[in-house]
Parts: structure tokens; sequence; C-alpha cells
């Protein structure tokens, strides 16, 4: 038909086949030529009209028939692998909620967040914007139009004057300057919020030891060697050599103005950031994974972070004209800022809190240097436009290339000294109840510190392959530890529906630490809904005869709430009594002692299912 009738109905439509369709369907052929055909599978009202147009133009039929092929599979393949994916959607649920898959879960969620709200501000960002204008100058008018509003505006008018000059959109004293002031007043009262936080050891603070020490948990040599990548980008060689080469860029292109509002950004940020660390003292995470000399709080990466990359964002964002492009730019920006916190979290560098306090410092000196950057766009608007030195192009595109070979060589280069493991020190105690010296260390914690369920397992024993073969014995597995490996072998377990009873515990707290190892035992072949949970914590403690002092608490899964979010059976002495019974059957047990170490609760987990228990605790002594 389209070879036959082509020429005629892109003139004039037919039917459902419009005019402008037709046109817009030749346009999208016209900029990708044959594998037009295959993408155009994928384009919803494209690809109903793209055989019609091929035939129009007379492209070759086997030209046509390849590319046609192959879009069908894929277009296949791609209805098929969703179909699969949602079979296997609450499958995969149950795992990233109950298991290790937590970690992951959150970084696909933020990368999903992000994205789609890129999708919103390019696609509905200037309507949004419209109706919030149109709904602002509706609220104004209205409230102006009040009888007793226009009262009072009458009787001071030197209150109404400073506000309408405030809100003056023409000039940058007014609107501008206000907006910039409202977000600098807003960023310094967030770091004056964390500074609090860090000096009365508020919530924050107290989550920021048990996040460093879950980020721990998932380090894996690959993994690390891409995140330290990554942290270079905020690392202070790395930075000046791009600011070197960004000065130069905007020399070349004579933005000299620019220069200014750059070293503003970036040593006014680096200054108070010197200064705060000088005035906190705060030490590094025990468990970071390079040496560094300097004070924790605030992070100098998160900083730099937002200092430079948000005013290198800024410019660009400045000198194009899309709408799509200056959105896309600023999620650039946002993702590399976000990418240098979470590496300087995740190599126990930083603390979360100085990440974030870090993010604060950079956006109030990016805040400073954009507004001097407006006042001086604002202040030569009647200048005649600036003409870009000679060559400024090819020499902008050798500069790039330098920027980026200098980031790899680097990069590539740099071994920094690894940072010791920390010691620990062994006290000696009379019995093993000496471990709670406070009211704190008989619960396991929340993220944030707050109580769970009390302790209910106390083990003394020789050493860990001991307290692993006694529970061995006992029917119970070891589980894997939490890593990106061990998640992969989880995700492929569910999809192939195999059996994996060792795979990893989502973390649990106690003393501020994640469990040292975790146990479990599968009453039938359900390795997910069903199963009894036994997570341990080695102590720093030993009685006289040499055994470590373990403590531990045991639990098991009840189904799940909502079929995704794993229910906590609420009879934790039940599962104490069937611990207790297990190791009696192996005959490794040299002692057993109950002991009363809470009185009797009734509680609810962090996920609201209820528990209660008779506050007792078994003093396991093995052999």
């Amino acid at each position: 038909m389209g070879k036959r009738y082509g020429a005629k109905w892109i003139e004039k439509g037919f039917w459902f086949l419009k005019s402008n369709h037709i046109k817009k369907t030749r346009n999208f052929m016209d900029a990708h030529g044959a594998k037009s055909v295959f993408i155009g599978r994928f384009v919803p009202s494209a690809k109903e009209i793209i055989p019609f147009i091929a035939g129009s133009v007379k492209m070759n039929k086997k030209t046509f028939m390849f590319w046609n092929i192959l879009g069908g599979i894929g277009w296949g393949f791609e209805w098929v692998f969703a179909g699969y994916i949602f079979a296997q959607s609450l499958n995969l649920a149950q795992l990233w909620l109950s298991r290790a898959g937590l970690f992951f879960a959150f970084l696909v969620i933020t990368a999903v967040i992000l994205y789609f709200f890129k999708w919103l501000i390019i696609k509905k960002g200037k309507q949004l914007w419209l109706i919030c204008a149109s709904l602002w100058q509706s609220i104004t008018a209205a409230v102006i139009d009040n009888a007793h509003v226009a009262q009072w505006i009458r009787k001071h008018p030197r209150i109404i004057s400073f506000l309408k000059a405030r809100l003056d959109t023409k000039q940058f004293s007014g609107l501008p300057l206000s907006l910039f002031t409202m977000a600098f007043v807003y960023a310094l009262a967030l770091f004056a919020g964390i500074v609090e936080d860090l000096i009365t050891f508020d919530p924050i603070i107290a989550a920021d030891i048990r996040i460093a020490n879950l980020a721990a948990a998932f380090r894996t040599d690959t993994l690390t060697n891409i995140v330290t990548w990554i942290t270079l980008l905020g690392k202070s060689q790395v930075i000046l050599g791009f600011i070197a080469i960004l000065v130069i860029l905007l020399w070349l292109w004579r933005l000299n103005a620019y220069i200014i509002s750059l070293f503003i950004s970036v040593c006014g940020s680096e200054i108070l950031t010197y200064l705060g660390k000088l005035a906190f003292h705060r030490p590094r995470p025990a468990l970071a994974v390079y040496v560094e000399h300097s004070y924790s709080f605030p992070s100098g990466h998160a900083t730099i972070a937002v200092a430079f990359y948000g005013f290198l964002g800024y410019l660009f964002m400045h000198f194009v004209q899309s709408w799509n492009k200056k959105v896309n730019i600023l999620f650039a920006a946002i993702l590399i800022i976000i990418a240098i916190g979470f590496s300087r979290v995740y190599l126990g560098e930083h603390y979360i809190s100085d990440v974030w306090s870090g993010y604060l410092v950079g956006s109030m000196w990016l805040i400073i240097a954009v507004s001097f950057s407006e006042w001086l766009r604002h202040k030569k608007k009647g200048d005649p436009s600036i003409v870009p030195a000679r060559g400024a192009r090819p020499i902008s595109f050798l500069l790039v290339l330098i920027a980026i070979a200098f980031y790899t060589g680097f990069s590539i280069t740099y071994h920094p000294p690894t940072a010791p493991v920390p010691i620990r020190n062994i006290a000696v105690v009379s019995q093993g109840t000496d471990v709670f010296t406070n009211e704190q260390r008989k619960y396991t914690e929340t993220l944030i510190g707050d109580k769970q369920e009390p302790i209910n397992i106390i083990f003394f024993a020789g050493n860990d392959r001991q307290l692993v073969e006694a529970l061995q014995a006992g029917g119970w597995i070891l589980t894997d530890r939490a890593n990106l490996p061990s998640f992969t072998k989880a995700v492929k377990a569910l999809l192939l529906k195999i059996p994996y009873p060792s795979a990893p515990m989502s973390p649990s707290f106690w003393n501020a630490r994640m469990q040292d190892m975790s146990f479990a035992k599968i009453p039938g072949v359900n390795w997910v809904k069903k199963a009894h949970h036994l997570q341990i914590w080695r102590t720093d403690l030993s009685l006289k005869n040499g055994n470590t002092i373990y403590v531990g608490s045991v639990n098991a899964n009840d189904g799940f709430t909502w079929g995704i979010i794993p229910k906590i059976s609420p009879d934790l002495d039940t599962e104490r009594e069937l611990l207790r019974q297990d190791l009696d059957q192996t005959g490794k047990i040299e002692s057993c002692l109950k002991v009363q170490l809470v009185k009797p609760l009734i509680g609810n987990t962090l996920t609201g299912d209820p528990f209660f228990t008779d506050g007792n605790a078994y003093a396991i002594g093995l052999h």
C-alpha cells in the first residue's frame, strides 16, 4: 500500500492515517535511516506507519526485511521478558525485603526516583510552573482584594513598598536575591541542626556508627575499586586539575567573571570545611578502607562535590537553550554529587552525617557564588555579546581530553595506604552477664539505636570454630555474609527455584554493631518463608577459663505481611527453647543456666510485628 498509494496518502491522509502522523513518521525515518524500521517497533504511533512509509520511499526490500525481522524479535522479547519478570516479582520482592537486598534495593530505588523526577520535570516541568504561577497570582489577587488586607496595606505603605521591591522580577535585588537569601538561610539552618545533633548525640549521630558498620559488610574488592574511582572525583589533586582546566576554558570563551564565582564557591567551602574539622575534631570511622589523616566532620569530598560540580552544572545549564538539556545537566550534577558522597560512606572514610554536613557547606557557598554571577549578569545586561578567543572550540575539546586523561592516569596510579584492622582488646570478667554494662546492651537495636527484641542467648566458647561446629551439629546452617556475590546467588536461586538455605540474613544491630555471624534452620523446603534465625555478636570479653562471650537473638519467620515483608513469629521464648533442645542433642553443652535478663516484655519490631517474652536468656557453655 505504501508503494502504490504512498505519495497520495502522505499528502492528503487516509482514514486513521492522518497527514501529520505520516509526516512525523517520515521525519523519524529521515533521522534514523534504515534502522528506524527496528527502532520504530518500540515507538507508539510510529511502528504502525513505518512499513507504509518504507514502501512509499521505495526502501530496498531486503534492507527492510532485515531490520523488520530484528525489530519483531526485539519487540516480542520485550513483552515476553516483561511477563517473565512480572511472574517472578513477588519472589524477588520477598528476597529484597527479607534478605541482604535492602542495601541494593535502596540504590535501585534512589536511581528510579531520580529518573522519575527527571522525566517529570522534562515532560511536565513548564506546565507545572505555569500552574503554580497562576495559582500564586490567583491567591495574591484574592488576598489583596480582601477588605481587611486592603485596609492594612493602606496603613503600612513602607512595608508594602519593601515587599514589592523584594518580589521585583526585573531587578536582581528583588525576587532573585530574595530566593537566594531564603535558600542560603535554609541551608545554614540545616547545617546548624546537624552541628547540634553532633554535639548532643541525637539519633542521626547514633545511626552513623551502625550505617558505617553496615556499609563495611557489603564491601567487595571489585566494588571497592569501582567506588574508589568515584571518590577520586572529589580528591583535592583531581579537583585542582579540573579547576585549572576550567579556568583556561572560561578565559578562552571570555567568561572571566565566572572565574571569580568559581573561586568563591570552591575556596569558601574549603575554608569552612577546614575550620569545621578543627572545631569538632571528630575521628574517622573505625572500619575505613584507606588511611585519611584529617578529621571527619564535615566531609571535604562532599563539600567540594557540591561546590565544584554544582557550579559546573550551573555553568552548563546557563549556556544551553534546550529545556531538556538543562534538566539532564541538573540531574547529571546531582548524580555525581550523590555518588561521591555515597563513596565516602561505603569506603568508611566518613559517617553519613559528615557527608550531609558537607553537602550543606558546599550548598551555602554555591548559593553565594551563583548569586554573585547572577548579580554580574544583571549588571552587564546591556553589554554586547562576548566573542570567544580564536580557536576556542578545538582547544576546548583538547582540554577536555586532557582532563579525562589526567583523571584516568591519577586513578590508575593512586594507591593509598590501607587502614589497619582495629585491634580487639579482650577484657576478662568473672561471669557472662558482665557484658551487659547498661540496660541498652540487653537489647538488639534499630538503625538509630532504639531497643528491639531482647538478647535471649549467651554463649561461652573457646573460639568461633567451636561455636559454629556446635550449632551445625544441632542442625543450624551458617549463612553467607551479606555482599554482592551472595545476593546475586540468592536472586539466581529464587529465579531458578533452587534451595539456598544459607542465604544471607538482613542486618541486625547490637551495641551499634552488625551481627558477626548468622545461622538459619529450615524446617521444610521453603527457605524464604519458613525459617528459624539466630544472629550472634562476638564481644570483647572472656571468662577466666579463656572462653569468649557471645550474645545472640533467636527468632523465626512466620510468613509475610502483604506478601513481601517478612513477619516475625511473636513467641520468642519458644524459639529460645527449641535452640537449647537442638544443642542438648549434640552433647556439646558443658553448662546451661537460665537467667532473668530483662522483665517480661510485650513489644513490637521495627516493622510493627508484635512479640512477647518472659525476659529470660540461656547462658550456655560449650566444650
